[in-house]
């Protein structure tokens, strides 16, 4: 099976920031071991020497990235590689896929891996569809809903991570006339081989536990709401926490779009007992940084039907405490999960000083990961594409 991954880096000189590569980076390895011939459409190629590449040039920003495709570039890549399938991991390309198929004369599933959702869907009433402030600026929202479900109804297979996100894209499928029938399939993100750590080998906290944020800082992350819980965890519980700056300096225009990374940055780094780190794209270097923490916080974003830092964490085995709202509320064990600030001090606080509650959720952190090998994934992944 010849496969062709179109890829879109948003960061490129800061990959360790775009979970979009890292997962390709991860599966297509394992895609390649599973006897497929994958060939990644992307500005940089993945690590593996096995995956052949195709040099392609990113949209410029997150809405080019929608509504500009590159229709030449994607009919001469399509009339070179004469893929079997083609994966597309920004859903409201896939029409524009379909389209250059047609015009390359080239037969090929198109496959849509639904990574991001530009909406959610409140529990403040039924059916309450909230659009993404982050793809809202000037008010694109709505169209890049309608251009999100338009490439659901253009691919033959879309993917989703998780049941959270698989009923959003269901219930969005059908708001718009579009019939998902049998393609939509559930498949996880891989773990990362490089961030997994024997719940055997963690010493449980001694009285005081380090915290780590490894979430971006923008705003539709639920920022502000972490850095008031930041605050009454430093201040009421035996914590200190960690916050990674996972962008670094940022080009003008990207600050320009949107400059709350920067301003929440400034914020959280003079608060007391919250230290800002840095991995500088080393995966060494984050390990390091993940065992030197005790527990994860997951991100506040309510349109969150799946997390690779929450994962990573896990991975780890640190428990990872979150708000019960979206796949976090799927995926985290209960006992973590909070509704106000006060009950994630109590978690928190029992997190540092009781070793038998830590020892039991650092091992169900791990074991929630067990089934996210690479090579699983990958089976299953194949699997849903066939």
């Amino acid at each position: 099976m010849r496969v062709l991954y179109l890829l879109n880096v948003s960061n490129s000189s800061q990959l360790a920031a775009d979970s979009g590569f890292t997962f390709a980076d991860l599966i297509a390895p394992a895609l390649t071991d599973a006897g497929a011939e994958v060939t990644v459409a992307s500005p940089v190629p993945v690590g593996d020497a096995r995956v052949h590449f195709a040099l392609t040039t990113s949209p410029s920003t997150k809405y080019r990235a929608r509504f500009d495709p590159g229709m030449d570039a994607l009919v001469a890549l399509f009339r070179n590689r004469r893929p079997e399938v083609v994966v597309a991991n920004q859903i409201e390309a896939a029409p524009a896929i379909r389209a250059a198929l047609l015009e390359a004369g080239v037969d090929a599933l198109i496959v849509g891996y639904c990574h991001y959702l530009p909406f959610s869907f409140t529990d403040t009433g039924p059916g309450a569809l909230e659009l993404d402030p982050a793809m809202d600026d000037g008010g694109l929202g709505r169209s890049v809903l309608l251009a999100f479900t338009a490439g659901l109804a253009a691919c033959d297979r879309v993917l989703v991570h998780s049941s959270t996100a698989a009923a959003w894209t269901t219930a969005a499928a059908v708001r718009t006339g579009v019939d998902l029938g049998e393609k939509l399939h559930i498949v996880p993100a891989p773990r990362d081989v490089r961030l997994v750590r024997d719940p055997a080998d963690i010493t449980p906290p001694e009285g005081r536990a380090t915290g780590i944020y490894n979430h971006r800082l923008y705003a539709h992350y639920g920022t502000a709401r972490f850095t008031g819980l930041a605050r009454r965890l430093v201040a009421e519980a035996p914590v200190r926490l960690t916050v990674m700056d996972l962008f670094g300096t940022r080009s003008p225009e990207r600050v320009r779009l949107d400059p709350s990374p920067e301003r929440h940055l400034e914020e959280l780094a003079t608060t007391d007992g919250v230290a800002i780190a840095s991995d500088h794209g080393d995966r060494v270097r984050y390990r390091d940084l993940l065992a030197d923490a005790h527990f994860g916080i997951a991100p506040f974003r309510p349109g969150c039907p799946w997390s690779m830092s929450v994962i990573d964490c896990q991975a780890m085995g640190l428990p990872v405490i979150g708000p019960r709202t979206g796949w976090l509320a799927e995926h985290i064990d209960n006992e973590l999960l909070f509704d106000t600030d006060e009950q994630a001090v109590r978690i928190t606080t029992r997190l540092a000083t009781d070793p038998e509650f830590y020892l039991l959720h650092a091992k169900r952190a791990y074991a929630s990961t067990a089934e996210l090998a690479p090579a699983t994934v990958a089976a299953r992944y194949l699997e849903a594409i066939q």
